[in-house]
């Protein structure tokens, strides 16, 4: 099949719902040693930090950006263990300016199932999580304010 072919993922026998307007995509990483990794992306990629998130006076992520490109990293609490793999915890997220709970509850409709429901954000975005048939989380957020 052609990448330009279209598809059609009508299961319902009905119309077809509009698709998914993503305007960005981000990577979340969760890493073992969180200034280690700053200083990393910092120096020899030359990332900039965008914003960085405490809790308690504690660093816990940093958002950062090059370019369009935008990265979290945040800081491994260790509860899945010190040795975990570092893959598990990728996710995701897909921005859009489209209702976050309509395309949440079309998820549930089509039979999928929310890892986390629809929230809203201390930061003004609205949100809710699934995961893929192979378990790669996708994280649904709506525009922040500016």
């Amino acid at each position: 099949m052609s990448p330009d072919a279209p598809v059609s993922d009508d299961v319902t026998g009905g119309a077809a719902p509009e698709p998914l307007r993503g305007l960005a995509l981000e990577a979340s990483l969760t890493v073992r040693d969180l200034e280690k990794s700053l200083a990393w992306y910092q120096g020899f990629l030359g990332f900039a930090v965008d914003r960085r998130y405490e809790r308690g006076g504690r660093l816990q992520a940093v958002a950062m950006k090059a370019g369009a490109v935008r990265l979290l990293i945040g800081q491994d609490d260790g509860a899945k263990g010190p040795d975990r793999v570092k893959g598990e915890g990728f996710s995701l997220q897909i921005t859009t300016d489209q209702d976050v709970d309509a395309l949440a509850n079309r998820v549930k409709t089509s039979g999928g199932v929310l890892e986390l429901e629809p929230v809203d954000t201390p930061w003004g975005a609205r949100v809710f999580r699934v995961r893929d048939p192979d378990g790669f989380r996708l994280a649904i957020s709506s525009v922040r304010p500016a």
